[in-house]
């Protein structure tokens, strides 16, 4: 925050062997900022961590309704659509009403088009 760097997805992993892994998502033009950010936090001894990686080579879709909160199955129904296009899913984040993920920038499109069809959104109402 005090960088100045709008965090957007953030998810936490601990590992057996008790290794916490990090991962946030921020605007590509911030990710500079946020390197910086995190580097001189490091050499202040406010965090400490062993390594830090950007890949800028991303993109965030999502799945985003009011409707989701009353109907089982949206999430399977979005990661099964992705899947079948071969799309991997790198990280996940969820709401009440949004689910997001990031996945490898080239296949945005694709990705895009699968949630319509698979949502039915390619349909006029």
């Amino acid at each position: 925050a005090r960088a100045g760097v709008n965090v957007d997805m953030i998810v936490q992993n601990i590992s057996e062997e008790g290794r916490t892994d990090m991962t946030f998502s921020c605007p590509v033009n911030q990710v500079p900022r946020a390197e910086d950010a995190m580097e001189k936090a490091r050499a202040s001894d406010e965090i400490n961590f062993h390594g830090l990686v950007a890949d800028t080579d991303v993109a965030k879709v999502s799945v985003v309704g009011i409707g989701m909160r009353s109907h089982a199955g949206v999430a399977a129904r979005m990661f099964e659509s992705l899947a079948a296009e071969g799309i991997n899913i790198k990280v996940i984040a969820t709401s009440e009403i949004k689910i997001s993920v990031l996945i490898d920038r080239k296949y945005m499109e694709l990705a895009v088009q699968a949630l319509h069809d698979a949502f039915g959104l390619d349909k006029a109402a």
